[in-house]
Protein backbone atom coordinates (compact mmCIF):
# COMPACT_ATOMS: atom_id res chain seq x y z
CA UNK A 1 0.00 0.00 0.00
CA UNK A 2 1.65 3.38 -0.72
CA UNK A 3 1.99 6.01 1.43
CA UNK A 4 -0.28 8.82 2.12
CA UNK A 5 1.64 11.52 3.06
CA UNK A 6 5.73 12.19 2.34
CA UNK A 7 8.34 11.98 5.08
CA UNK A 8 11.18 15.03 5.48
CA UNK A 9 13.39 14.84 8.25
CA UNK A 10 13.99 18.46 8.84
CA UNK A 11 13.49 18.77 13.08
CA UNK A 12 16.42 20.40 14.30
CA UNK A 13 17.36 22.18 11.13
CA UNK A 14 17.33 25.86 11.17
CA UNK A 15 13.97 27.14 9.60
CA UNK A 16 15.28 30.00 7.67
CA UNK A 17 11.16 30.79 7.06
CA UNK A 18 11.51 32.85 9.85
CA UNK A 19 13.81 35.44 8.27
CA UNK A 20 11.97 39.10 7.07
CA UNK A 21 12.80 38.93 3.76
CA UNK A 22 11.86 42.74 2.89
CA UNK A 23 13.99 44.09 5.47
CA UNK A 24 16.82 41.47 3.90
CA UNK A 25 16.34 42.95 1.17
CA UNK A 26 17.13 46.57 2.46
CA UNK A 27 20.66 44.88 3.83
CA UNK A 28 21.58 43.50 0.05
CA UNK A 29 20.75 46.83 -1.52
CA UNK A 30 23.13 48.55 1.09
CA UNK A 31 25.62 45.78 0.52
CA UNK A 32 24.88 46.78 -4.03
CA UNK A 33 25.65 50.39 -2.59
CA UNK A 34 28.55 49.73 -0.76
CA UNK A 35 30.06 47.56 -3.68
CA UNK A 36 29.01 50.20 -6.06
CA UNK A 37 30.56 52.75 -4.04
CA UNK A 38 34.30 50.96 -2.95
CA UNK A 39 34.21 47.36 -4.58
CA UNK A 40 32.83 43.79 -3.71
CA UNK A 41 33.53 42.83 -0.65
CA UNK A 42 35.67 45.83 0.15
CA UNK A 43 35.10 45.72 3.85
CA UNK A 44 37.21 42.31 4.42
CA UNK A 45 40.17 44.62 3.66
CA UNK A 46 39.27 47.32 5.71
CA UNK A 47 41.56 48.15 8.83
CA UNK A 48 40.43 47.64 12.17
CA UNK A 49 37.37 46.47 10.71
CA UNK A 50 35.47 45.55 13.90
CA UNK A 51 35.62 48.64 15.62
CA UNK A 52 35.54 50.91 12.71
CA UNK A 53 32.29 49.14 11.54
CA UNK A 54 30.89 48.70 15.61
CA UNK A 55 31.11 52.70 15.06
CA UNK A 56 29.44 52.94 11.84
CA UNK A 57 26.48 50.66 13.01
CA UNK A 58 26.29 52.86 16.14
CA UNK A 59 26.21 55.94 14.02
CA UNK A 60 23.42 54.36 12.01
CA UNK A 61 21.28 53.42 15.23
CA UNK A 62 21.55 57.31 16.93
CA UNK A 63 20.78 58.62 13.40
CA UNK A 64 17.69 56.29 13.60
CA UNK A 65 17.08 57.25 17.01
CA UNK A 66 17.23 60.62 16.51
CA UNK A 67 14.33 60.08 13.75
CA UNK A 68 16.27 60.21 10.66
CA UNK A 69 14.65 57.69 8.50
CA UNK A 70 17.10 57.26 5.87
CA UNK A 71 20.77 58.01 5.37
CA UNK A 72 21.60 61.28 3.11
CA UNK A 73 23.79 59.67 0.82
CA UNK A 74 22.29 56.43 0.00
CA UNK A 75 18.55 57.01 0.80
CA UNK A 76 18.39 53.54 2.31
CA UNK A 77 17.27 53.36 6.03
CA UNK A 78 19.63 53.94 9.06
CA UNK A 79 18.19 50.77 10.62
CA UNK A 80 19.54 48.60 7.44
CA UNK A 81 23.25 50.23 7.32
CA UNK A 82 23.56 49.62 10.76
CA UNK A 83 22.40 45.51 10.34
CA UNK A 84 25.00 45.41 7.41
CA UNK A 85 28.18 46.93 9.65
CA UNK A 86 26.70 44.00 12.47
CA UNK A 87 26.96 41.29 9.95
CA UNK A 88 30.03 42.37 8.71
CA UNK A 89 32.17 42.02 12.10
CA UNK A 90 30.04 38.83 12.88
CA UNK A 91 30.93 37.22 9.87
CA UNK A 92 34.69 38.59 10.45
CA UNK A 93 34.13 36.75 13.36
CA UNK A 94 32.80 33.41 12.35
CA UNK A 95 35.56 33.22 9.62
CA UNK A 96 38.67 34.38 12.54
CA UNK A 97 37.03 31.48 14.27
CA UNK A 98 37.62 28.99 11.15
CA UNK A 99 41.26 29.88 10.40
Amino acid sequence: MAETSGVKHDTGKPEWAYLQWNALELVVLVQDYGAAKYSRDNWRRVEGLETRYLSAALRHIAAHARGETADSESELPHLAHAITSLLFVLENRIEEKHQ
